[in-house]
């Protein structure tokens, strides 16, 4: 299986960490620490030469990466990749970045997790148009809540509009996200795209998990629900806050000042994610029934 294998993407704060670590758990997958880098260094022409391949300006940049920093794999041993495969490509490069990863952890099959690459995943296809993609989707009410300890960052502010309240600007933020994960279906094709619910994952560990491995071509695993029951465990033991929820954490008097026209209608349908692919931006923009 040619890595990366899978990634797993969602608008930041769905709780795709929990899926990562969930995942990783399987004895046969290891999920790569976000990694950033991998679309940072693009914007340096330096990292690649006129016919494709890599140069040695693209070691430095990722050593300097802070994210890379976490992989632990030395300068050497990214030299060596360089000398031992001349002409090397930027994807084939990092695929065996992937492939170094999998084999420190005992795994064949590598993925990554970094939900900011829901909005980058044209980036992804044009590198590995064979990656499968699990797009993992939240309650926005309750993506919101948790990004209210949390600086929402944008990397361009002024596209979410003029609004100087919190909760417009994390509704226009969490619409953006959705949709541009919901894109990959047609990027990649049904089949190496997969949504999950947060709520379902909460809800029924095993039957996710269990739909998740066939979704990826790999066995089934105990380990994977395992894990996430000793989390729950020791979160419970620990006094630790329960799972945010819209329902008892935003009053109502909040509730009502939800807009329900363009874009934001569809926080006030409940359970409904099926947003039609279309820009954000776009005044066309419309809810499936």
């Amino acid at each position: 299986m040619a890595n990366p294998y899978l990634f797993i993407v969602g608008c930041p704060r769905s709780g795709t960490t929990l899926l990562q670590r969930v995942v990783d758990a399987h004895p046969d997958v290891a999920i790569l620490p976000e990694a950033h880098w991998i679309y940072h260094v693009l914007r340096d022409p330096s990292v690649v030469i006129e016919n494709g391949a890599v140069s040695p300006g693209l070691i430095s940049a990722l050593l300097q990466h802070p994210k890379f920093a976490t992989l632990d794999i030395t300068e050497e041993r990214l030299q060596r990749l360089i000398r031992e495969h001349p002409g090397l490509n930027y994807a084939s490069f990092v695929s065996r970045i992937f492939d170094l990863y999998g084999q420190r952890q005992g795994k064949e099959i590598v993925g990554n997790k970094t939900p900011g690459l829901v909005r980058r995943l044209d980036v992804l296809h044009a590198l590995w148009p064979e990656a499968r993609i699990v797009h993992l989707i939240r309650d926005g009410r309750d993506v919101y809540l948790s990004m209210t300890n949390r600086r929402l960052y944008v990397s361009d502010p002024e596209a979410l509009g003029s609004s100087e309240d919190p909760l417009a600007s994390a509704a226009l933020w969490w619409e953006l996200n959705v949709e541009q994960g919901r894109n990959a279906r047609a990027l990649f094709g049904a089949e190496r795209y997969y949504e999950v619910r947060f709520e379902s994952l909460v809800n029924d560990p095993a039957e996710v998990c269990a739909s998740l491995c066939t979704f990826l071509g790999v066995p089934h695993s105990k380990a994977m629900v395992t894990l996430y029951e000793k989390r729950k465990r020791k979160r419970a033991a620990q006094g630790a806050r329960p799972t945010r929820d819209w329902r008892s954490q935003m009053t109502s008097k909040r509730l009502l000042k939800l807009p329900l026209g363009k874009p934001w209608k569809n926080w006030a349908m409940r359970e409904r994610f099926r947003i039609q692919p279309a820009n954000w931006w776009n005044d066309s923009h419309e809810v499936a029934t």
